[in-house]
């Protein structure tokens, strides 16, 4: 399954270690990332791919939910598709 992951918050050390070690111990590979810090507010969207198999989506959400409350930022994880559709002009 292919995956959007955005994270939005204050800046901080350890924002992308936290988010992409959730990813690699669930067996996710990251194809595409691009983050950037504007007047101390850190974004990031994040292109993966996952094996259904491996997590379901629901949990990985949850999971980067929980992390992303622990560090202060908010991460949400939706399928590609879905991003692709509430994006469409």
């Amino acid at each position: 399954m292919k995956l959007i992951v955005t994270v939005v918050g204050k800046d901080r050390v350890g924002i992308i270690a936290s988010v992409t070690k959730i990813l690699a111990d669930n067996g996710v590979n990251i194809t595409g990332i691009n983050q950037n810090i504007f007047d101390g507010f850190f974004n990031m969207i994040l292109f993966a791919e996952s094996d259904e198999n491996k997590i379901r989506l629901v949990d990985l959400q949850s999971a980067l939910k929980t992390q992303g409350e622990e560090i202060g930022v908010e991460i949400k994880t939706q399928h590609r598709d879905i991003f692709d559709a509430m994006h469409k002009i």
